[in-house]
């Protein structure tokens, strides 16, 4: 499929139940928590005493930013938790054959260490892993530049990793996976969410900054049937290496077009706002040329009165 599209995935697991006064309301699993949305400008459709009632934890700024976490710049703050409601919990994804099986916590970021509408990116990484293995045990034979073949796994580079949805959704489809993420901790909570997914194994789990890595693996002559790239807007490496995603992509794209593979696969997040889905179709366009299938547009979530929520620009194609 080609063209600007509007993409909100279903999880049994998930829900928004309404969104507005910069804020929003959702049910993960059994645990419903509200939180900080810069983009719900509109009124709100539930009363505050509803949310209040139906909240099991509620974020409260602090007005402290975030110099290096996982999506960069974010505020600071703490949750306001009911008596007895958990500080972690599991929620689940199935798609196919995928069972996916993930923690969530509430953090000192707003996060819970899901982004539920990536779960349209992972049911596509599934898909064309599925697909593209299906075409190399039917020919049997090598593709271009020394690709997978039967009895040798395709191969994953996820960049900006987070918990590691996505390496879950590749791996699951038999992939072997690079998982790379600047914070330690984060990849410690992925390899968790694999563990609970029985998926550990042949995941190579990577502490380091996104784009000193993919240097040397450009230099290395590595090659991949399939990246994702999930970018903050800004962000710190390990070692304070500063990432800017105005500054950054151009590179990173240009880097990421040596180690695809001619058959493979792209996905790429942006969660700036003011970046359009076609800034992100263009840079791409740019560094990899125009493929034969592409799709992209915005992620988002329907509330239970209607309104939708944008909740981020993504591109993809599958050559």
């Amino acid at each position: 499929m080609n063209g600007l599209e509007l993409i909100e995935p279903a999880l049994a697991d998930y829900e928004l139940i309404d969104c507005g006064g910069g804020a929003k309301l959702e049910r993960f699993g059994d645990r419903v928590v509200a939180r900080p949305e810069p983009q719900a400008l509109w009124q709100r459709s539930l009363p505050d005493e509803e949310w209040a009632r139906m909240s099991d934890a509620t974020f409260r700024r602090d007005g402290g930013r975030d110099g290096g976490s996982a999506r960069g710049g974010e505020e600071r703050g703490q949750w306001m938790r009911r008596d007895g409601a958990p500080e972690r919990w599991t929620m689940r994804y199935d798609h196919g054959a995928m069972h996916l099986r993930m923690r969530l916590a509430l953090t000192g970021f707003k996060h819970v260490g899901i982004f539920p509408e990536q779960a349209a990116n992972w049911d596509f990484i599934y898909d064309t892993l599925r697909e593209m293995s299906s075409a190399n045990a039917s020919s049997g034979k090598i593709s271009e530049s020394n690709s997978a073949t039967e009895n040798q796994p395709l191969r994953v580079l996820n960049l900006f990793a987070y918990t590691g949805g996505a390496t879950l959704a590749a791996r699951s489809a038999g992939a072997d996976v690079t998982h790379v993420d600047s914070v330690r901790q984060t990849v410690t909570w992925a390899r968790d969410n694999a563990e609970l997914s029985e998926l550990g194994d042949s995941i190579r789990w990577v502490v380091d900054d996104a784009m000193k890595f993919v240097r040397r693996e450009v230099r290395r002559g590595s090659l991949y049937d399939g990246i994702v790239l999930d970018p903050p807007a800004y962000g710190r490496g390990p070692d304070g290496e500063k990432w800017v995603l105005a500054e950054g992509l151009d590179e990173m794209l240009t880097l990421c077009a040596s180690l695809l593979r001619p058959h493979g696969f792209l996905v790429l997040n942006l969660y700036s706002m003011g970046l359009s889905a076609l800034v992100a179709r263009t840079a791409v366009h740019t560094r990899f040329g125009v493929p034969p299938r592409e799709q992209f547009g915005e992620l988002c979530f329907s509330d239970r009165a209607g309104k939708q929520l944008p909740l981020g620009v993504y591109y993809r194609f599958s050559r």
